[in-house]
């Protein structure tokens, strides 16, 4: 995960008055309250609003246990800025031996793998030595941010998922090299996930959720109104909209990714955290913005960050033969001027439905 110091990137957000500053007209009737809980977590912060809160629940004690929840995500299991988390001692974790993994983290992982081997590598866990090399990790950034060839082919050794042996039915993982797993492309979607699964097992069917810019949606506003959340433009300024889209009452989840919020320049030179696991440098397509609609944030979070390794191109062409729903922004640097591309399947986002 990112340290709260760190630029985020908030690439979705909802539109709302109070929480973006944007003037738009609210169709809500229905006097019914919105609850919302805020609050930090993965280097990042959270909103939560929902709707039917359970009568025998006060709203301060929900706050306190998914408090406790994300904690238990974060700092407990799945950070890799808490020495003692379970993704710390797994990385310090011997090599050839038998790890025995928490469900959450199997979970997790397993569905890492999958993401991998569906976009040929393009998101990979493993890639964080590189990740930590180019200063966007926890590790200290150094004087000479910028790897020479050598430690990058050095670094590139020990990055691949094919070093993983997870066996998820038995909880555990073998490393067959010296692997430095980082989970922060897809951990804030999963925790996205177990606060919409937490919500549903109290009955709550009304909720919008949003971790560091990944959603978790379902249902209606007040009033039978749909939620609706915002593109964010891709530039580095003040968060400005760039197109809006509808759940329509679905149960969705959305995240996203780009390179315009976390990333250094050198002599002229733009730098992404973005890092591609097959060159060990960070993307230079054109692709500033990627956004995903899936079923689980986990996905979502994961697919979105390949997109950004494949660039516009590739990653349409894998999206729409996937039957995924995409919306990709790319820059044109001759016009200056973002052109916008989405995948035959966000049509349904679109329209309002209403």
């Amino acid at each position: 995960m990112n340290t709260a110091s760190r630029p985020q990137i908030l690439l979705l957000f909802l539109f709302a008055v109070a929480a973006a500053g944007f003037l738009l007209y609210d169709r809500t009737v229905s006097s019914a309250p919105i609850h919302e809980m805020r609050g930090g977590t993965m280097g990042t912060s959270y909103s939560i609003k929902l709707v039917d809160l359970p009568s025998t629940l006060p709203l301060e004690q929900l706050s306190k246990d998914v408090t406790a929840l994300l904690h238990r995500l974060d700092r407990e299991q799945m950070s890799t800025y808490a020495a003692d988390s379970e993704l710390s001692r797994l990385n310090a974790g011997p090599v050839g031996e038998d790890i025995v993994l928490s469900a959450e983290m199997t979970q997790v992982i397993s569905l890492a793998l999958d993401v991998t081997g569906l976009t040929d590598g393009a998101f990979d866990v493993t890639v964080g030595p590189l990740v930590n090399r180019w200063g966007f990790g926890p590790e200290d950034r150094r004087a000479d941010r910028i790897p020479s060839k050598d430690e990058i082919a050095a670094l590139l050794a020990r990055v691949g998922s094919h070093h993983i042996a997870l066996d998820a039915q038995r909880n555990t993982l073998r490393k067959n090299a010296d692997i430095y797993i980082d989970l922060s492309g897809i951990a804030k979607g999963y925790a996205v996930d177990k606060v919409a699964d937490y919500l549903e097992s109290l009955g709550i069917q009304n909720y919008f959720i949003e971790i560091g810019g990944e959603l978790r949606i379902r249902g209606y506003k007040p009033g039978n109104v749909s939620w609706v959340p915002a593109i964010e433009k891709p530039v580095d300024t003040a968060p400005q909209v760039h197109n809006i889209f509808y759940a329509r009452g679905e149960s969705i989840a959305v995240a996203g990714s780009g390179d315009y919020r976390n990333y250094f320049e050198e002599d002229g030179v733009h730098y992404s955290h973005e890092i591609d696991p097959q060159t060990g440098k960070p993307v230079t397509n054109n692709l500033a913005g990627v956004y995903v609609i899936d079923q689980t944030a986990a996905r979502a979070d994961a697919l979105a960050t390949a997109f950004m390794v494949m660039g516009a191109e590739s990653g349409f062409a894998l999206a729409e033969s996937q039957g995924l729903a995409v919306y990709f922004i790319t820059r044109d640097e001759e016009r200056g001027v973002f052109v916008d591309r989405h995948t035959s399947r966000f049509d349904h986002y679109l329209q309002s439905g209403e």
